[in-house]
């Protein structure tokens, strides 16, 4: 059976439709269940978008789509709709990022390890906070995007997975988990990551970061906001050009201060004078005055994605050490193999054959 596109003039006829026979009947005709993930805001009403796109389908290409021939996400119905210019709006808000569990454990550490209400004025704070984080574009939010129930409820899946608790933990997710631990490691630090994603947020500083499809795989223990600012930092031209000017007046060569990688050495012209520039100041530090030539390093690519890989983060300078101990160990084992072998070997060989075999 043919499926083909829609028009925008085919959606206003199935929102014509949906609005006369109401949602209940609209649904029950076509056979679609109420949406679960995304609707389509027109005027001041919401509507089931992939009803609707299933629906329009019938003014367009000559019948309605059947539920089961359309998936209801972003990637189907609702795309169709958001290139026709249509609002979409998720009907569910989106999942906690580690930004937003980093301030709502600050909070539940603060009350100590105890849940808190939706009317507690900390909690209606936090709510209008995280409501200016930049992270969750417009469509994923709906009315019920961070208010004080869903913050209080947070709290809960927090403070019921402490050690000290002794019910029956609610159904979190594994990321309350990891927060949890690293503020019971490490509270200083991580109240102190809190107060620079509370500062950035209040001054309106994390508002022109890079989005997150930017990030790649790159990881960050103190969340996406300090991670963008530490890499807008890296990014930074003026400091990278000031970094590699005070390394050549030293009469040094631009290489990798990890691995001794040297671009230009490798591809001639095409690599001459390039390098990356890494801030080594931890993250939840990154705020701390100005940046200093001696908080950059030069590291080529490679070594570059290895600190940020995962948590903890080296140095370059540890990552060097790295580097040069499995260097080490490699020509141990290839030493070892390369040994001639001695008459003892080969008896201590036959001797545990046999042994093994009794």
């Amino acid at each position: 059976m043919h499926k083909g596109a829609i028009s925008r003039d085919g959606v206003f006829r199935a929102l014509t439709e949906y609005d006369e026979l109401g949602q209940d009947g609209f649904l029950s005709k076509y056979g679609y269940k109420p949406a679960t993930g995304y609707l389509l805001l027109h005027g001041d009403r919401t509507y089931d978008s992939k009803a609707i796109a299933g629906v329009a389908h019938k003014f367009d290409q000559g019948r309605a789509l059947r539920p089961d021939e359309l998936v209801g996400g972003r990637s189907h119905a609702a795309r169709w709709l958001a290139r026709l210019g249509f609002t979409i709006r998720s009907s569910r808000s989106p999942d906690w990022t580690r930004d937003e569990i980093i301030l709502a454990c600050e909070l539940a550490m603060a009350n100590g390890w105890k849940r808190l209400e939706f009317d507690d004025p900390r909690v209606i704070e936090l709510s209008a906070l995280l409501q200016t984080m930049p992270i969750h574009p417009e469509e994923l939010r709906n009315e019920l995007f961070r208010n004080p129930n869903g913050v209080a409820r947070k709290t809960v899946d927090i403070t019921s997975r402490h050690p000290d608790y002794t019910g029956k933990p609610t159904n979190g997710n594994a990321l309350d988990v990891d927060v949890m631990n690293d503020f019971l490691a490490r509270p200083a630090e991580m109240t102190e990551v809190a107060r620079r994603i509370r500062q950035g947020l209040d001054s309106g500083e994390f508002q022109d970061l890079p989005p997150a499809a930017e990030e790649d795989d790159f990881s960050a223990p103190e969340g996406r906001l300090l991670l963008g600012r530490h890499r807008k930092r890296e990014r930074n031209k003026a400091l990278r050009k000031k970094k590699v000017d005070a390394v050549l007046r030293q009469g040094r060569r631009l290489a990798c201060e990890a691995c001794g990688f040297d671009f230009e050495q490798v591809y001639g012209d095409r690599g001459a004078g390039y390098i990356e520039c890494h801030h080594v100041v931890p993250l939840h530090e990154a705020g701390e005055g100005r940046t200093r030539l001696s908080d950059l390093a030069l590291i080529c690519a490679n070594c570059h994605r290895m600190i940020h890989r995962r948590a903890p983060w080296p140095t370059p300078g540890e990552l060097r050490a790295s580097i040069e101990q499995k260097h080490a160990d490699d020509r141990r084992a290839a030493g070892v193999l390369a040994r001639p072998r001695s008459a003892a070997d080969e008896r201590r060989d036959v001797g545990g054959a046999g042994s093994g075999g009794r």
